[in-house]
């Protein structure tokens, strides 16, 4: 049977589509040769006069996360808006357009995708692979500062990219605390009669010092919550590349993910490899970029898995926005256990980017109220930082 659209390997229709490809690779989304081939297959089956049939059908073959929907459907408006869009849009870029730019309005990683290429691209040099990061050793002192501190969420997707490589260089000692368990050392309160005797034993019965036991010394056991929901998108999956590599050394940790429900990804952290954690995570995670129901997910966490809080021990990093939609009298509850039952809740927020910034949304006023700290995690500088302020509300 022939399509009555006739062969799309012809003309200019595979030529839009694969261009189109190429921009969605340039702003991050993962597409290779067997995706554009399905793209090109399904724009045959759909009224090429409808673009939302046409957008439709292109997004099913080529979105694979959740995440890149929003990036697909800006770049998808953009391209195919008419035939000339994309040189035109390139052409508004040049520096010689007259008059005062309005600000844009798009993702920085839509803004990257369809801005024109760099001099050293035009000039013919030859280009390194869309998916391959390589960290530039003659990066000036400014232009890496200017990544420390730059927003996560407003990073390009090559940039978000690079510094998703920086954080899983940053390290984060985590306190620690005295065991009951203890070993031989030179001080301590009780003698090591063990090592008496033995001593002893060695010198004829004349004992030069006393061994004596001291406690040992462990990581406080660490519990992750990270807010997955759409106002989070673009710190999520970078915070949880820091945080396996930060706590890989770590004897106990759980994570869990939550939106509009509880996800464990306990067992994807259990992965070395950080590629694959975040592949399994992804996986793992239903309701990504959609909702916030902090209060529902802290009582799973309390009914199914409350035996992850070892006694009052355990570090509770809480990382969301506060901007949360369910019942704030459940949230407050739920809050005030998770805060007994562990030894401190410190509460991560990227909004404190913000100069002046107040919890005034109902879950934050809650979380605020719960919370034994407040902490920036909105850049590499921040992250840098972090354990230097986790310890120093530790000492509060």
């Amino acid at each position: 049977m022939t399509p009555r659209l006739g062969d799309a390997r012809s003309g200019k229709l595979a030529d839009n589509i694969t261009g189109f490809g190429r921009t969605l690779r340039r702003a991050g989304v993962p597409l290779d040769a067997s995706r554009m081939a399905l793209a090109l297959q399904a724009a045959q089956w759909v009224d090429l006069g409808r673009r939302d049939d046409l957008c439709a059908a292109l997004e099913t073959v080529l979105v694979s996360r959740e995440a890149d929907r929003a990036v697909f459907r800006e770049l998808f408006d953009a391209y195919f808006r008419d035939p000339d869009m994309a040189r035109r849009l390139l052409a508004q870029m040049l520096p010689t357009a007259q008059g005062r730019a309005e600000p844009s309005r798009r993702r920085p990683r839509v803004n990257e995708a369809l801005s024109p290429p760099k001099a050293a691209a035009q000039a013919g040099a030859p280009k390194a692979p869309d998916d391959k990061i390589e960290l530039d050793a003659a990066m000036t002192a400014s232009e890496a500062e200017r990544l420390r501190q730059a927003d996560f969420n407003g990073l390009s997707a090559s940039e978000y990219q690079l510094v998703e490589r920086l954080a899983r260089r940053i390290a984060l000692p985590v306190p620690v605390f005295e065991s009951r368990r203890t070993r031989a050392g030179l001080g301590g309160a009780r003698i090591h009669w063990p090592g008496v005797m033995q001593q002893a034993a060695r010198t004829g019965g004349e004992l030069l010092h006393l061994p004596r036991l001291r406690r040992r010394e462990q990581p406080l056991p660490l519990l992750v919550l990270v807010d997955v929901s759409g106002s989070m998108e673009r710190y999520a999956r970078l915070l949880l590349a820091f945080l396996h590599a930060a706590t890989a050394s770590l004897p106990r940790r759980d994570v869990f993910a939550f939106g509009t429900g509880l996800t464990d990804l306990t067992p994807a952290f259990r992965l070395a490899d950080t590629d694959a954690m975040l592949a399994q995570a992804s996986a793992r995670i239903s309701d990504f970029a959609g909702g916030t129901r902090l209060g529902d997910s802290l009582a799973q966490l309390r009914l199914r898995h409350a035996r992850r809080l070892l006694g009052r021990r355990t570090l509770v990093l809480l990382i969301s926005d506060g901007l949360d939609t369910g019942e704030p009298a459940a949230l407050g509850r739920e809050l005030a256990w998770l805060r007994r039952h562990s030894a401190r809740l410190l509460w991560l927020n990227p909004l404190l980017r913000f100069e002046g910034y107040a919890p005034l949304a109902r879950g934050a006023i809650e979380l605020h109220a719960q919370a034994h700290g407040m902490l920036a995690v909105h850049n590499l500088s921040r992250l840098e930082d972090l354990a230097g302020s986790i310890a120093a509300v530790l000492r509060r």
